[in-house]
Order: C-alpha cells, then sequence, then structure tokens
C-alpha cells in the first residue's frame, strides 16, 4: 500500500519503521526541513532503539521518501497516517495547533482527489476532537463530506520509548475507531499478523481508550511510590511487599474491580483504608492517592442519591442492599447509605433482599443494621414481585442473578436504577439508567 504519514516525531517515525519493514511505500511530511532531509537520506531523527537500521533498510529497498509538501504526499497515497503532537496547554487542555494545521494542510490536498481518501488519526486526542474539531476542519478545507469524499480512522498507539519497535510488533491489543466497518478493516490488514485482539469500535471509544491506559499506568505508579514511603518509614522492603501483592493474578494483577459501578463497601476495604491512612498520619506521611480513595467513594454515594431524588419517584422498591450478592453482610453496605438518606427524606419504601433475615442476623452484622437503619424489619418485603408490584423507582443495588428479573419485567412506567450493570450491559429501553454507563 502507499502510505504517507504526517509528523515525523516519536510516534510518526517509529510507524514509518515498521510499515517499510512490511514492504508499504511511505511518504513521510513534516514541516521541518531538517527532518525531511534526514528520512531521505536514510538517517533516523529519533533515539530509539533497532529504528536506525530499519529506516537504513527502507532507504535501500527504495521504501521511503519525505516531504514537506501535504498536497505532493497525498498525491502519491491512499491511505495518510496523521501523528502530529498535541501537547499540553497551561490550564491542562490539550494544544491542537499543529493538528488544526495538520487537518487544513491535508483537506486542501484532497480537494481535488477523485479517489476518496482514507485518514489515520494516531495523535493522542480528548474524546470528541475527531468529531468536533477534525472532521470539520477536514471538511471545510476540502469541500467534502467525511464518507463520501474521504474518511477518518482513530487508531491509538500504544508504544513505550526504548521499547517502541517491539511493542509495535507485540501489541497488547490494536484498537481502530471507524463510522465504516469497511474501512476499520482495511485499516486492521495493516496489523495483519500481529498478537492481541484486533478490536473495531466507535471513534469516541478508540480516543477514550488511550487516555485510560495512561492514567491507570499513572494510578499505578503512583499507588506503588505511597506504599514504598509508608513501607520505609516502617523498616520494611518495598519490593518483597510488592513482590508479594503480585503474585495473585485472580484480584491485584487482573481485570476485577475495574468496572464502572456502585461505591465499595462491606468488612474490609473502608477499614483498611481508614487504618493505613491513620499509620500514615502517625508518620507524618502526606499520601494523597490513598487518602483520596474514602472521599472519593463518599462522593459516588452522593451523586448516586441525587440523582435517586432527580427522578420525583416517592415510592421507591430496593432490590439488593447487603455489600454485594451472595451475602448478608451489611456492615459499610453503600446501600445502607441510600436507604438512610431515603427514609431521612421521608421516602416510600420497600426492601428485598433474599439473603438478609432480620431474624437470622446476629453479632456484628445485627448491630450494624440495629444502629444504622432499626426500622428495616418494617420496610422489607419477602419477595421480588412486591418490589415489581408497585414501585414507581426500582434500585438494583447488588448483582444476584435473580434481579435480571427486574430488567424484564419491570412495566414502562416503572423507572429502574441500576447501580451494578445487570447483565453486564446497556438495555436500549427509556425506563432504564445505569449509574456509569
Amino acid at each position: 500500500m502507499n502510505i504517507s504519514v504526517f509528523g515525523l516525531g516519536y510516534v510518526g517515525v517509529v510507524t514509518i519503521a515498521y510499515l517499510t519493514s512490511r514492504n508499504h511505500n511511505v511518504v513521510g511530511v513534516d514541516v521541518n526541513s531538517l527532518k525531511v532531509k534526514m528520512l531521505n537520506e536514510g538517517i533516523c531523527p529519533i533515539v530509539e532503539k533497532d529504528v536506525p537500521e530499519m529506516l537504513k533498510d527502507a532507504k535501500d529497498k527504495g521504501l521511503i521518501s519525505a516531504t514537506v509538501d501535504a498536497a505532493e504526499a497525498i498525491g502519491k497515497t491512499e491511505l495518510s497516517i496523521i501523528c502530529v503532537g498535541t501537547p499540553s496547554e497551561p490550564n491542562g487542555n490539550l494544544d491542537t495547533k499543529y493538528l488544526k494545521n495538520a487537518c487544513e494542510e491535508a483537506g486542501k490536498s484532497i480537494r481535488d482527489k477523485v479517489s476518496p481518501h482514507i485518514f489515520v488519526f494516531r495523535s493522542t486526542m480528548l474524546p470528541g476532537t475527531m468529531r468536533n474539531i477534525v472532521i470539520p476542519i477536514l471538511e471545510s478545507s476540502s469541500g467534502k463530506k467525511q464518507n463520501e469524499g474521504f474518511y477518518v480512522v482513530f487508531n491509538p498507539e500504544f508504544l513505550r520509548e526504548s521499547t517502541a519497535v517491539f511493542d509495535f510488533y507485540n501489541p497488547p491489543k490494536t484498537v481502530v475507531g471507524s463510522d465504516s466497518e469497511e474501512i476499520a478493516q482495511k485499516v486492521l490488514s495493516l496489523y495483519e499478523g500481529l498478537p492481541g485482539p484486533m478490536i473495531k469500535t466507535k471513534i469516541e471509544v478508540a480516543e477514550m481508550v488511550k487516555y485510560v491506559d495512561n492514567n491507570f499506568h499513572a494510578l499505578k505508579i503512583t499507588f506503588a511510590n505511597e506504599i514504598g514511603h509508608i513501607c520505609k518509614s516502617i523498616g520494611l522492603d518495598s519490593h518483597e511487599v510488592m513482590n508479594i501483592f503480585m503474585k495473585d493474578t485472580k484480584l491485584n494483577i487482573s481485570t476485577y474491580y475495574l468496572k464502572p459501578g456502585f461505591a465499595f463497601g462491606g468488612s474490609c476495604l473502608p477499614k483498611d483504608l481508614r487504618a493505613i491512612n491513620y499509620l500514615a498520619r502517625t508518620l507524618d506521611l502526606e499520601l494523597p492517592l490513598l487518602s483520596s480513595l474514602l472521599p472519593s467513594n463518599h462522593n459516588q454515594i452522593q451523586s448516586a442519591i441525587k440523582r435517586i431524588i432527580s427522578q420525583g419517584k416517592n415510592k421507591i422498591g430496593i432490590a439488593g442492599f447487603s455489600f454485594k450478592e451472595g451475602t448478608d453482610d451489611l456492615r459499610e453496605s453503600p446501600m445502607i447509605d441510600i436507604i438512610e438518606a431515603l427514609i431521612g427524606k421521608g421516602y416510600d419504601l420497600k426492601l428485598y433482599d433474599r439473603n438478609v433475615y432480620v431474624a437470622k442476623l446476629v453479632g456484628a452484622n445485627k448491630d450494624y443494621i440495629e444502629k444504622h437503619i432499626p426500622h428495616i424489619s418494617a420496610l422489607m418485603v419477602d419477595s421480588l414481585d412486591e418490589i415489581l408490584e408497585d414501585r414507581e423507582l426500582i434500585i438494583i443495588g447488588n448483582k444476584d442473578p435473580e434481579f435480571i428479573r427486574i430488567i424484564e419485567e419491570a412495566r414502562d412506567d416503572q423507572m429502574i436504577f441500576d447501580l451494578v450493570r445487570m447483565g453486564d450491559k446497556v438495555y436500549e429501553r427509556a425506563n432504564y439508567e445505569g449509574i456509569c454507563w
């Protein structure tokens, strides 16, 4: 395939090295004439393992050239990959001036082109940037319409400096966001044979995925560093502690706990967070991440309460109020906070949880319920049918399999507020709302 790559920085040059290694003819484009000159001479303009040798090989095979003229590059190619920088502005927003300039030049360059051109964007950009900035500029500068005179695709990169070539050939996933199934498949063909899942999705989802990756990496580093400060202060080897932590790939290093939903609760997480933060204070340590977790969890509970109240329904049913399905443990269940708030505001409540029987509660669980919601027995009903019968709003509080009935059987005049993503999908019905989806 004949491909042009806009932006001869880190991502662009590594992309060129990869594409030419697969025998694609590539034209590099940049406003910096020195970078263009270097590439034309087969010289690598960045420092990255294996790339200089790959570019020299591409030059020897006649697969690589470079120019400052966008129109020349697009005229020779059928697909353009945009890798220009999107640095930060002082307020944290993205500086899109390079992106806008590239789109302006690219759009002008296809104005008189007969065949539809494909633009693949690898520049990191906030969700909505493609739809609100990139596509309008391409349309206005080209005089053509998306999905007619040209196509756009967002294809985020997941490269690490110093290991970029290895990462290119060993991606954990390949993501393509496009409005066209056919064009998405054509872009994916550039990566044919590489390991990892090939994912076709919406443009905005693909834009967001890159930020989720990088922010999670930052979260992990910060978490490990804060644990390290505690360990050092009490004379423990933080690496030994974390090496043991990482042995657990069932929960600790896994996909578990990574689906958006309601607040955490139970007898362990809140208690242990309070304890570790108390320890940090006694050691005069400031741990912004660990100290932010309980307030953030509280905000999730308050957000749910506000959204319940905003529905304007008085007769409310709660299905599931133990802190998770399959247990009768009510200690620090976030659902108890919701129940308390609604009782205090005078709502007509019915509560159902087949695992919670007040007469059978003993010990700490009984003490907890008597302290927080002593009138719970008067609010509880014996079956889900009683919730479905007359409630105006039904809240799903945990993932008991029985509660799928609410999704299937609720009437059109009954609002469903799902805190746990029952059935693990979005339901296309007007009376359904999820807390984070």
